[in-house]
């Protein structure tokens, strides 16, 4: 390429290039040594003939810059593809050398799991700490293992509780301190497993094999041996406990085993002294006739003597034999055979000294036997020989003294025997007085026995007491109290017939003395009343009662009626010595007066239920109306309507202030309807007292500017809540508040405060209007009663009635301060508790 002779060039001379010249020759070197080290040997060569050709002219040095920049990309593509591919080569190999390894790591660990899991093996292996357990193979469901995983470690549920707490020990060392084991568990179907722990490669791990044939029979044996060892220790470790000699003897009879107690008494050094010495606790003639007399199928059981510890002894005895040998067992009586012997001898001397006394006495023990009884008890009952002889109970005896009628019938003869008997659970003597049929009378003393068992004592009162004149003067002057009572009055004997009647008894039924004389049976009184009677055969009741033999007999009472119009209320009362009265009581006229009360009652409560029911229609009826007329008003006052003349416009607010007054009075006697049914109910909510007062203050604030009053409201020792409803509690403070605005004078002040008092909430209303006349604040509460004097207007007065109504639906009181002439004040107390729901109507 021809070069300019004007052009730049190269000089070769050195320090006579210019700056362009030496910066492109630097450029140059640097551009040959980076494309001989990436490009290595490829452009070496090229690079050192450009340099010579460079040497022998001149070139551009945009077009060197250029041609080595081409070169430079064109090597790094070159480098980096063979790189590239080289990778792709190796990683290829890599992944089928290791999709062979998996696929042989998968078909070794089949063959491990095949070999390890079966029907009669299961794994248990824990990884680490936190690390869920794994579960491998299954245990046969006739074990008794449950088959899933988390079920089958809960070991307490499928194996016995001493094996479940073996096991979990023995696993918790396993994890916790690498402490192999080898255990024989028993389920609760009683199959034997055999539990191996084990720890490899920082693994625990537990196999679970169920044993069978010899090997199950011989864990069986060893889990029945286990047992047994474990019941020998705790009945020997029982044994030595008690205050009881006890031994165990071989087939040979020498001592295999002794207790405490038996060393004790022996005076051995210890246990193994006195076994190996062969020290006996009984005799050699004891031992033999025990020897003789046990059999397997039958102990011995008796009572021997001994000597312990240099003093005589009683011990009763129990040996059993068996096939390995003798056990025996004994327990010292001595305290309790000398005690049986000294009441022997005591029983002996009282029995001997009673025996002599004129008073009758028996002894019976705590099974309620005769133990005992004296010649004057014999004498006085007139028992037997025989029948005392084999030793009657209690209650036996009382039933042949009755049987005999030798004792008086109690109107209820086994609560009486019930009462007698008590005295073996009473801790008190109490004296009963028995009057017999013959004419005795006894003072029965029953005293118990600490150890159980009663001394009965007979005291015959008879000829010390004139018991006959106290007996007749008493029926005399229960004769003449009889005779004047207004009540008809007869008794009867057990056998039926009449013992006495008063006179109007014999009114009553219109019998004559004749026909109820002493002695009459009750079928010729029942014969000679049954036409008064107005059912058939209503005398019989009476006549079944009197003549009854239910040992039990109880009080009876009711009402008949008479064909004579008579209304009598009876009663049938059992008496003493089987005896029964019955009496009659007049009760017509209360009867009638019930009646007329009754039918009294009810006509009021229909005529109060038919004033409801009209109060309800006629309220709502008038309501209706009364809403269109107010809205027709509004309607024409508004604007848009036209133009009213100055006397439509009063006529308007007439009507409306009519109409809000008359709906208002509607309302009012809606509410008073709604309690008077009952179906009010309250909506009992939390009420922020200051709240409540503001709000009513503010309902009534444009009455009290058109009237020129003033409100002031104190609530300075009020709580700052109240349970209750607060639509019905603001309804009570506007009525108040209503009731003071009409009575107030022009320019006074209407106070209204809230404040605690006594646990109770006050509500006040003042004003100093004329106050209350005192004939009429009884009536201040009652509906449609106005007594204002000097009011504003005469409204229907229900409001105060509606304040009391709503007061008394929140368990509260109203109540009226008032000094006539200088202003009322109408107090509301309501309790800190919330109102329980309550019938509205009350």
């Amino acid at each position: 390429m021809p070069v300019k002779a004007d052009s730049q060039q190269i000089d070769s001379k050195p320090g006579s290039e210019g700056t362009w010249t030496g910066g492109l020759k630097r450029l140059y070197r640097r551009f040959l040594t980076g494309t001989a080290l990436v490009g290595g040997g490829f452009l070496l060569p090229f690079s050192h003939a450009f340099a010579q050709s460079a040497g022998g002219f001149k070139i551009s040095s945009l077009e060197v810059v250029n041609f080595a920049m081409v070169i430079g990309a064109i090597s790094a593509a070159m480098i980096s593809a063979i790189w590239l591919i080289r990778e792709r080569a190796k990683i290829d190999a890599e992944n089928v050398a290791l999709r062979t390894a998996l696929a042989d790591s998968h078909a070794q660990l089949s063959r491990y799991q095949s070999l390890i899991v079966d029907r009669d093996r299961q794994i248990v292996v824990w990884d680490g700490v936190g690390v869920p357990a794994e579960v491998l193979g299954n245990l046969s469901p006739a074990t008794g293992a449950p088959q899933k995983p988390d079920d089958f470690l809960a070991f307490g549920r499928w194996l016995e509780p001493r094996s479940a707490a073996s096991l979990n020990e023995s696993i918790d060392l396993l994890r916790a301190q690498a402490e192999r084991f080898d255990l024989i568990v028993e389920t609760v179907r009683g199959h034997v497993i055999e539990a191996q722990g084990r720890v490899s490669g920082g693994r625990a791990f537990v196999r679970f094999v169920a044993l069978s044939n010899v090997r199950a029979e011989l864990a069986e044996l060893k889990t029945e041996r286990d047992r047994l060892l474990a019941s020998v220790d705790t009945f020997q470790t029982l044994l030595d406990v008690i205050d009881m000699p006890a031994w165990l003897r071989g087939s040979d009879a020498k001592l295999l085993w002794v207790n405490n107690a038996y060393v004790r008494a022996v005076e051995g050094p210890d246990r193994s002294d006195t076994i190996e010495r062969g020290m006996e606790l009984l005799g050699t003639a004891a031992r033999e006739k025990i020897r003789a007399a046990a059999t397997p199928e039958r102990p011995f059981l008796d009572r021997v003597s001994t000597v312990i510890q240099g003093h005589r002894r009683f011990l009763e005895v129990a040996d059993v034999k068996t096939p390995g040998g003798n056990a025996g067992l004994a327990l010292d009586v001595s305290v309790e055979e000398d005690l049986r012997e000294e009441l022997r001898r005591t029983i002996q001397s009282h029995s001997e000294t009673l025996d002599h006394l004129a008073t009758p006495v028996a002894i019976f023990d705590r099974d309620q036997r005769l133990q005992f009884h004296n010649q004057a008890f014999q004498q006085l009952w007139e028992l037997d020989i025989p029948f005392l002889a084999r030793r009657p109970d209690n209650g036996e005896f009382l039933e042949r003294l009755r049987a005999d009628g030798k004792l008086p019938e109690p109107h209820a003869w086994r609560d009486w025997k019930e009462q007698m008997l008590s005295v073996y659970r009473s801790v008190e003597t109490t004296p009963h007085l028995w009057h017999l049929p013959d004419g005795q009378t006894l003072n029965v003393f029953a005293n118990a026995h600490p150890q159980g068992g009663v001394t009965w004592v007979f005291e015959n009162l008879t000829e010390k007491v004139d018991l006959e004149t106290k007996y007749n003067t008493l029926l005399q002057v229960q004769g003449e109290t009889i005779d004047h009572l207004a009540e008809g009055v007869g008794v009867f004997g057990p056998d039926g017939r009449i013992r006495l009647s008063n006179p109007s008894f014999r009114a009553l039924w219109g019998l004559t003395e004749e026909q109820v004389k002493p002695g009459t049976h009750i079928r010729d009184i029942t014969a000679a009343c049954e036409p008064s009677y107005r059912e058939p055969d209503g005398w019989k009741l009476f006549a079944g009662e009197i003549t009854s033999f239910n040992e039990e007999r109880r009080s009876r009472d009711g009402r008949i009626e008479l064909v004579t119009g008579l209304i009598l209320d009876y009663a049938v009362v059992p008496l003493p010595n089987g005896q029964t009265m019955v009496a009659f009581v007049n009760v017509t006229d209360s009867v009638d007066a019930e009646r007329m009360l009754t039918e009294t009652n009810e006509a009021l409560r229909k005529a109060d239920a038919l004033k409801n029911d009209f109060v309800n229609h006629v309220s709502y009826e008038l309501r209706s109306p009364l809403t269109n007329i107010i809205g027709f008003t509004d309607l024409l006052k508004t604007p848009g309507v036209g133009d009213l003349t100055e006397r439509q416009a009063e006529y308007l607010d007439h009507i409306s202030t009519s109409s809000s007054v008359l709906l208002t009075i509607v309302n009012d006697i809606l509410d008073l309807a709604t309690v008077d049914a009952g179906i009010m109910q309250l909506e009992i909510a939390e009420v922020n007292i200051d709240t409540l007062l503001s709000e009513a203050a503010d309902q009534i604030a444009d009455w009290f500017k058109e009237n020129g009053l003033k409100l002031e409201t104190e609530s300075a020792n009020a709580p700052a809540t109240m349970m209750g409803d607060y639509q019905r509690l603001k309804q009570i403070l506007f009525k108040l508040l209503m009731n003071a605005a009409n009575f107030a004078p022009e320019g006074s002040v209407v106070r209204l405060g809230c404040a605690m008092e006594d646990e109770s909430i006050v509500f006040s209303v003042a004003d100093s209007g004329p106050g209350i006349p005192e004939s009429a604040r009884k009536d201040v509460f009652a509906r449609f009663e106005t007594h204002g004097q000097g009011g504003r207007r005469r409204g229907a007065g229900l409001g105060l009635s509606i304040v009391q109504s709503f007061v008394s639906l929140h368990n509260g009181t109203v109540s009226v301060e008032d000094s006539e002439g200088s202003g009322t004040t109408i107090l509301c107390r309501f309790p800190t508790k919330a109102p329980q729901l309550r019938d509205a109507a009350e």
